[in-house]
């Protein structure tokens, strides 16, 4: 079963709701193109108007600049990714089932049960895997908390807390291990396809190594745990 999907995104990522018209999805639509083929670096207002078949101008009338494009598009993969996550957990009672499916679906292995024309989810998960550190690795990094723009980041790692917390309750260190999880799957991924000296899984076109390591970090560190342990200790 498919599902339509329609993701209310924080006012401060935009200038005028992408959304709200079909030149907005198309630069959202080929903005996560270009940036995908020619790279975050080399992409500019002016490619992406060209492509779009309108002015730079336009382009502006929608958002800030290049940056909060690709904070809007990394954190509408993050929004997506909880949706995914609520559904495919929706009705299972074990943690542990749960951490299986958190695991497939940050090896992007599971089923996407979403319908969103504009917007290429495959596409955009290699850019989150090779751009995604650029939305928040900036001076600005402060500031754009305080806006919210990386909640659905957060909510993303907190939801992935509670379920370990589940099949561990006590342990210390949830949400260090979620984002820990979230962040060891894209750079594998982007080792694996680039600096395979850096991984195990260089020249493997299967994601299923990767999802066994996964595997093994989390419940290594989960069922190491001793209740009454102290934090820190």
């Amino acid at each position: 079963m498919e599902l339509q999907l329609q993701i209310k995104m924080n006012p401060a990522l935009f200038v005028r709701d992408p959304e709200s018209t079909e030149l907005g999805r198309n630069i959202i639509r080929d903005g996560i193109k270009m940036i995908h083929e020619i790279g975050f670096e080399d992409f500019t207002f002016k490619k992406l108007a060209n492509q779009v078949g309108t002015t730079e101008a336009s382009i502006y009338r929608y958002f800030e600049n290049k940056h909060r494009l690709l904070t809007y598009i990394t954190t509408w993969f993050w929004t997506w990714l909880e949706y995914q996550l609520i559904f495919h957990t929706n009705n299972i009672k074990e943690p542990a089932e749960k951490i299986n499916i958190i695991i497939k679906l940050l090896t992007f292995q599971a089923a996407d049960q979403f319908i969103l024309e504009h917007i290429d989810k495959n596409v955009l998960h290699q850019i989150v895997i090779s751009e995604g550190d650029k939305s928040y690795l900036t001076k600005h990094v402060t500031e754009d908390n305080k806006a919210m723009l990386f909640k659905p980041y957060k909510d993303l790692c907190h939801r992935i807390a509670e379920v370990f917390l589940e099949y561990k309750p006590g342990f210390p260190f949830p949400h260090s291990l979620g984002s820990t999880v979230i962040e060891t799957a894209h750079h594998q991924l982007y080792f694996k396809d680039h600096l395979p000296r850096l991984t195990d899984f260089g020249g493997v076109k299967s994601s299923k190594p990767l999802a066994d390591f996964l595997h093994h970090l989390i419940f290594s560190a989960l069922d190491s745990f001793k209740k009454g342990k102290a934090k820190g200790s």
